[in-house]
């Protein structure tokens, strides 16, 4: 029988793993930016990028689990965590590309005060003092990041604005359905997350290109169907990553880690000249993070 040290080795090294696969799917995010500006810069829609990535992920998921999709009929309900997933992926993967990458991701990031909103109607959880005080910091810094010398009032002024809100309110809503879902096969709600990527992305795209919004895919060509393939491969690789790391931690731990992904997408826009740090902003996210650093100080507690 292993003793005390030699137990408390083994899961000082399964935590660190975790971690790591955390930060390995923080990486993915972080930096995801920059793949679809070359994607696009080779004629490549984000959108028409995601279905590419997420139609890959899906083939991937029903190979291993060919069951899944029984499971998805067989639970109706899980269609709805489908159309919130897609469209955190289409906001955000089309505002990354069009928008200033800061800006965005802080945008985005504003998960505590979407989920104040709507853990009351979906939850039954009434929002205490605490929710209320994140919530209010929340508040403040999206009106500090929107704020800007040309805008009088602090309001979305650009696409890339609007798409990371609408991203964010439906990153907010996938977690709360991933909670109210919970009793659900688990390989089940990947599909739908998977599928929900991949035909949200896909339907926007079509109706987009259909209007002349959006230009019709380049045929395939070596110079963006390489990059194409990493993406898809590195995106698999995050959420199979996200997937250890968040089974083996608490829910507030999996949610610190993942705020790197906020200092992954910072360091590399900035060294790439796709953001600029200007004061309101680092007083802005300053504000929206402290509202994530104490809703994962609240979960740690509950």
């Amino acid at each position: 029988m292993a003793g005390p040290d030699v137990k408390g080795a083994a899961a000082g090294g399964t935590a660190g793993l975790a971690v790591g696969a955390l930060l390995v799917n923080a990486l993915v995010w972080g930096v995801s930016w920059w793949p679809f500006r070359e994607l696009e810069r080779h004629g490549l829609h984000p959108l028409w990028a995601t279905a590419i990535i997420y139609t890959f992920s899906l083939a991937c998921l029903l190979l291993v689990r060919p069951g899944a999709f029984g499971e998805l009929l067989r639970h109706p309900s899980l269609w709805l965590l489908a159309v919130a997933a897609g469209l955190s992926n289409v906001g955000f993967n089309w505002a990354v590309t069009t928008g200033d990458v800061v800006r965005v991701v802080l945008l985005f990031y504003l998960m505590p005060a979407w989920v104040v909103l709507l853990a009351w109607p979906l939850l039954g959880e009434r929002p205490g003092a605490g929710s209320l005080l994140r919530l209010a910091l929340a508040l403040g810094g999206l009106a500090i990041v929107l704020k800007t010398p040309d805008s009088p009032w602090p309001v979305p002024d650009s696409l890339a604005d609007w798409l990371a809100l609408m991203g964010g309110f439906s990153f907010a809503l996938t977690n709360i359905l991933l909670r109210r879902l919970n009793q659900t096969p688990g390989a089940a709600r990947i599909l739908a997350m998977f599928g929900g990527g991949m035909l949200m992305a896909a339907g926007v795209a079509l109706t987009g290109t259909v209007m002349g919004l959006i230009a019709v895919p380049p045929a395939p060509g070596s110079a963006w169907v390489g990059v194409a393939a990493l993406i898809s491969l590195a995106f698999l690789s995050g959420n199979l990553a996200l997937q250890y790391g968040a089974s083996r931690l608490r829910a507030s731990t999996t949610s610190l880690v993942m705020l790197s992904e906020v200092v992954f997408a910072s360091a590399s826009s900035v060294l790439l000249g796709a953001s600029e740090l200007s004061n309101h902003m680092l007083l802005g996210g300053g504000l929206i993070l402290l509202a994530v650093l104490l809703s994962t100080r609240s979960s740690q507690t509950d």
